[in-house]
């Protein structure tokens, strides 16, 4: 099997952006603009990239196993997780399925949430051709239930830092429930942003993620670091 030759300052880069790793499973910090699996744009997702690094890094001549159990959109920074065994994925599959998984995610937004701490709950429809949710107050035809709860941690000039644990999975949905507060993420043009993030993406983070182990059955938590200049957050 032929994977290409990273360069040493991506060979370099991939390296440190590893949070996480065993022989089963990798846990990985995703920059904006990045694919998590491969789209139809065609452009490199960082599944292949990572079975590239691996081949390249332990000097292996077969093929090399990247599964992904969970996918983080392309404008959205922060924790991705990729199995490393076909085990490992079915396993992290059924996790993330029925909900043992726990998502952190920080937002920033452009208005602060009233109450500053709370729950929401929304039904979402997924427009297919517009690649965008659309959040009811109230259960309608086609609609899937989605909840989530939120606490603003901090206020700045023009933007407030919002925490946020995803409840349920669904299409886009903290990009759809705030904006459906009228929090609408910074740079989110999608969902009602004035204006565009140099970068092309929005600010979202996934923060943390936790979960128990595959294989080993410990409960394992990663945290991502958060590059928003020149806000500082941490």
């Amino acid at each position: 099997m032929y994977y290409r030759k990273l360069e040493d300052a991506e060979f370099a880069d991939l390296q440190a952006r590893i949070l996480y790793e065993d022989n089963h499973l990798m846990v990985f910090d995703k920059r904006v603009g990045e694919i998590v699996q491969g789209d139809k744009t065609e452009d490199e997702p960082l599944s292949e990239t990572l079975k590239a690094f691996i081949a390249q890094r332990n000097d292996k001549p077969g093929q090399v196993f990247i599964g992904v159990p969970h996918r983080l959109d392309r404008p959205v920074s922060g924790v991705t997780v990729f199995a490393k065994t076909s085990k490992c994925l079915e396993r992290m599959n059924e996790a993330f399925r029925n909900g043992d998984v726990h998502k952190t995610y920080w937002a920033l937004t452009c208005a602060a949430p009233v109450p500053a701490e709370g729950e929401l709950t929304h039904y979402l429809i997924r427009n297919e051709k517009q690649n965008k949710s659309y959040a009811y107050d109230a259960p309608h035809k086609d609609a899937k239930e989605a909840k989530l709860r939120y606490r603003l941690l901090r206020s700045f000039d023009r933007y407030h830092l919002v925490e946020v644990e995803l409840l349920t999975g669904r299409h886009h949905q903290i990009r759809c429930q705030l904006a459906a507060i009228g929090c609408v993420i910074k740079g989110d043009l999608k969902y009602g942003a004035a204006r565009s993030n140099k970068d092309g993406g929005i600010n979202l983070h996934a923060r943390q993620i936790s979960f128990v182990h595959p294989t080993r059955k410990e409960e394992i938590t990663v945290v991502a670091p958060v590059n928003w200049p020149p806000l500082i957050v941490e």
